[in-house]
């Protein structure tokens, strides 16, 4: 000791073991410690905890003391650090547990995190945020070591680079800590899916359970499918009922680009945030919300703390609108930062989080109130000011936001089955794999505007056409840059390098009239 008192030898062997809480969907590191004093016999937790976290403690209390574990007769508090923070979740059960059970043993938990909820009989479970916790970390480059339960195992030893070990019961990860048991690390599952190497390995799905050739006919429309879906762009489908517009959207989610490991595991992420059990295959999310959803559950929101909505979670994947028009004017409004920034800022009291709106976003409408304005065997029963005040709903700064317009036609229940999903798919791999050799980070239709002028190189007569089309249009800059890229991806889905005149033409064929 020193002149102060202080025991620094003691100091030294004080203890922490890590593990972590969600802020939103970004995983925070927490240190946890605990000190034994004298005073009455008492048990507490310290440090913003939430109300599970504070019934962590005759969780941990039973499962130490039905493992042979005996609580002194003395004051325990347990740290949750950092204090600003607030933390939540039943997963700090387990660290709770050892750090008070292996405290005064010469034992250094060094770089591992501990994630598990305990059952009163000590066994260890899971619990739905450990892998968005475990995926977080990773990406932090903070994650190298781990123990958790086994189902949370499994799923964490998909990432790569961290050893992962698992154990059953509260016994199991004393001893482990211990030396006394001996823990394999947890081996990683294969990925059930295909793949395509390009500078890294991609995984996409080759059977789906929904099929284009099940659309007859509608050619453009498909067409219009192939080029949003193979360069991420917006597109809107207009046409009567049963014209096969959400059928088309919801098939367009087979032939969507390939994923690389870390989008992949962000899906699982984002599947295991929602309580879902992480399926792990290889397909982007398809979100299609209710024109009745609220403008929370579209954008996130909470009183307290921001929490995800559709547009996160569509992130990577399509964002599916179906009767556009009957969305509130607020929320289409809104959807301007997320379809322009890629980006959406949510701020509340407590936090501020960022999230990534890179989602390709489809929309369905009729083309007025009944649907039946440009149908060629039903007539139309709306008047001129109702289809003048339907239309009037979308404004011309959120339509400036689409990428590619199609009109759909009256279906021919006689035609035949044309083009298949797996037709489609190796069309759209094509045009992925010459986006990836270019050098491309982002799929066309989220390209930067330095990134356009870089990839979207126009042949000198296509150049002069687009000119020419931007001053007889009025189009403006954004709508020029959307060009550039839909005509990118058309010259890509045709095995062209170079962008001439006839694919800036069928990109025009595509704007809105």
């Amino acid at each position: 000791m020193n002149e102060l008192g202080l025991d620094f030898e003691r100091l030294k062997q004080f203890k922490r073991l890590k593990s972590a809480t969600l802020e939103s969907a970004i995983a925070r590191e927490v240190t946890l410690e605990a000190s034994f004093t004298r005073g009455l016999p008492s048990f507490s937790v310290v440090g913003l905890a939430d109300e599970a976290i504070r019934e962590a403690k005759d969780r941990v209390k039973s499962a130490l003391l039905l493992s042979g574990y005996q609580f002194p007769p003395q004051k325990i508090t347990v740290n949750l650090s950092p204090s600003d923070l607030k933390k939540s979740g039943s997963q700090m059960d387990l660290p709770i547990a050892l750090i008070i059970a292996l405290q005064n043993e010469p034992i250094d938990f060094g770089d591992f995190f501990c994630f598990g909820e305990l059952g009163l009989d000590g066994r260890i479970r899971s619990s739905p945020s450990i892998f968005a916790l475990a995926l977080s970390l990773a990406s932090q480059g903070a994650l190298k070591r781990v123990l958790t339960d086994p189902i949370s195992a499994a799923e964490i030893a998909r990432i790569p680079n961290i050893e992962v070990y698992a154990a059953q019961t509260l016994n199991e990860a004393i001893g482990f800590f211990r030396g006394v048991n001996q823990i394999a690390a947890a081996s990683a599952a294969a990925f059930n899916a295909k793949t395509i190497a390009i500078d890294q390995t991609y995984y996409y799905e080759d059977q789906t359970a929904l099929d284009f050739a099940e659309v007859r006919g509608q050619k453009q429309a498909k067409r219009a499918a192939l080029i949003a879906a193979s360069g991420f762009h917006n597109v809107l489908f207009s046409g009567a009922p049963g014209t096969g517009k959400s059928m088309i959207i919801k098939r367009m989610a087979g032939i969507l680009p390939p994923v690389s490991l870390s989008e992949l595991l962000n899906i699982a992420s984002l599947e295991s945030l929602e309580g879902k059990t992480p399926s792990f295959r290889a397909e982007r999310p398809l979100r299609s919300p209710h024109h009745t959803a609220t403008r929370s559950s579209i954008f996130g929101g909470g009183s307290k703390e921001s929490k995800m909505g559709e547009t996160a979670l569509a992130n990577g994947g399509i964002l599916f609108f179906d009767e556009l028009p009957h969305f509130s004017r607020t929320i289409l409004e809104a959807m301007r930062e997320p379809l322009e920034d890629h980006r959406l800022l949510i701020s509340r009291v407590n936090s501020k989080i960022v999230y990534e709106t890179r989602f390709l976003f489809a929309a369905a409408m009729n083309p007025c109130p009944c649907g039946n304005l440009y149908s060629k065997t039903r007539e139309c029963r709306c008047s001129a000011i109702e289809i003048e005040r339907y239309q009037a709903k979308l404004s011309d700064p959120f339509l400036d936001r689409i990428d590619l317009f199609t009109q759909m036609i009256d279906g021919d229940i006689n035609a035949q089955k044309d083009i298949t999903t797996a037709e489609l798919r190796s069309l759209s791999l094509k045009a992925f794999e010459a986006q990836k050799k270019r050098g491309q980070t982002q799929l066309n239709g989220k390209l930067s505007d330095a990134e356009t002028e870089r990839y979207c190189v126009f042949e000198r007569d296509a150049e002069e056409t687009l000119m020419q089309a931007a001053e007889r249009f009025a189009l403006s800059q954004r709508a020029i840059g959307k060009l550039r890229r839909v005509a990118r991806t058309i010259a890509d889905l045709d095995a062209q390098e170079a962008i001439d005149k006839r694919c800036l033409l069928e990109a025009l064929s595509f704007r809105k009239r």
